[in-house]
């Protein structure tokens, strides 16, 4: 079925194609709406069977602490009443720039006078043999949920490659779900990126004390089974017994659609501050943009992404200029935080507060009079501040004893 190039209902608005339909094409169009009501002629197209959901919420979907009507984030009526055409289960295949054509499987064509492409990333499978095999299964989407559920058998044993924080997230979920669950990583820490030894020790522990063994400087040499998963050796020569083996070991950003159509790309879409391409009539946020060299794999710069676009769209002065990346979780319980530098550089100084026993973990970095990085394990109160400091760069002289300790509380009024 194609689509008229003139569109009667849309009158004299700019048609605007969204191609994806995750968080941060959602948070764009939300935005979008409040700011410019109406201007545009609105169509989002997404691969996924179902409309947009929270992708942070996959591994209680998996645990079973939640169902997949809590994941769920608006409605079909929201698109409706804001005038927004939803195709889902929709794959754009290519892109006519010449024409101002999106084109969706073999005839379904989308005109466009701007297009945004929101179309994240493909999860990554290690080059080893044996990653074809049934049971080998990536942790990304609904349809990785419920392929790792139907895989999870009574009895089942699984393996979590990857101990960045979907791979701690995805073996939570399997443990929680009473699997037999071992945790791999070819890394000496877990979440080498946003921990130092000290809070990655701990959040071992706690990823322990929910059943889940953890096995660090582990590199996978090949998936073995005849038909389906069996066992998975590694370089060192172990063999571990495994009927379902969870692949989470980073993302790459989807550049296909964009250099296909003579976009220009590198590890990413290359956008400049507006969240503008290479053609000023199409834009890229969220994971598949690459902004002055940097590719963002979490939520927060996404929305930010979709905040100044909105904005530029909506005729407002806007730039993007780069998110301060830092990381909020809770890991089996545990809440986590860091942001800015891990490790200490060297002429900086580490304040640290470490009481294992309790699972408290508090490291400040502090260089030239102010905060550059932080991580927080078990008490994570103080971490919008941190946060906030960090982007800022003002003084922190003055602030370390309430980072570290806590900020007292106010003095109680006595009734009269």
């Amino acid at each position: 079925m194609a689509i008229s190039r003139t569109d009667p209902e849309a009158g004299a608005r700019e048609r605007l194609v969204v191609v994806g339909n995750g968080m941060a094409s959602l948070r764009f169009l939300e935005r979008l709406t409040e700011r410019a009501p109406g201007r545009y002629d609105v169509t989002v197209v997404g691969a996924e069977p179902v409309a947009a959901y929270n992708r942070v919420l996959l591994s209680s979907l998996l645990g079973g602490e939640v169902d997949e009507a809590a994941c769920a984030f608006r409605g079909l009526d929201w698109y409706e009443a804001h005038g927004i055409r939803l195709l889902t289960g929709a794959p754009v295949t290519a892109i006519d720039r010449e024409s101002g054509l999106a084109i969706v499987g073999e005839t379904h064509v989308l005109p466009f006078d701007k297009l945004v492409l929101a179309v994240g990333s493909t999860p990554i499978r290690l080059p080893k043999p044996g990653m074809e095999l049934p049971g080998v299964i990536t942790f990304r989407d609904l349809a990785d949920v419920a392929a790792i559920r139907k895989a999870a058998v009574e009895h089942a044993r699984a393996i979590v490659i990857g101990g960045g924080l979907l791979g701690l997230e995805a073996a939570v979920g399997l443990a929680r779900r009473g699997i037999d669950t071992t945790l791999l990583h070819v890394m000496d820490r877990l979440m080498e990126r946003q921990l130092d030894h000290a809070a990655a020790g701990l959040v071992r522990r706690a990823m322990e004390a929910r059943g889940v063994k953890v096995r660090l400087k582990a590199d996978t040499a090949a998936i073995e089974g005849r038909g389906r998963v069996e066992r998975l050796r590694l370089s060192d020569g172990t063999v571990l017994p495994a009927d379902l083996v969870v692949m989470s070991v980073g993302v790459r950003p989807s550049v296909a659609l964009a250099r296909e159509a003579g976009l220009a790309t590198s590890r990413g879409i290359t956008v400049d501050d507006r969240m503008a391409t290479s053609d000023p009539r199409i834009f890229a946020l969220g994971e598949c943009a690459e902004h002055r060299g940097q590719i963002y794999g979490l939520v927060e710069p996404a929305y930010e992404q979709a905040e100044a676009l909105s904005r530029h769209l909506a005729g407002e002065a806007a730039s993007y200029l780069g998110t301060a990346l830092s990381t909020s979780l809770k890991v089996s319980g545990l809440p986590v935080f860091s942001a800015g530098v891990v490790d200490t550089p060297e002429g900086a100084e580490a304040i640290v507060l470490s009481d294992p026993g309790a699972g408290l973990y508090r490291k400040l970095l502090v260089e030239d009079g102010r905060l550059i990085g932080a991580v927080f394990v078990g008490d994570v109160a103080e971490q919008g501040w941190c946060k906030a400091l960090i982007r800022s760069g003002e003084p922190v002289g003055a602030h370390l004893d309430d980072l570290m300790f806590g900020r007292p509380a106010a003095p109680q009024t006595l009734a009269a």
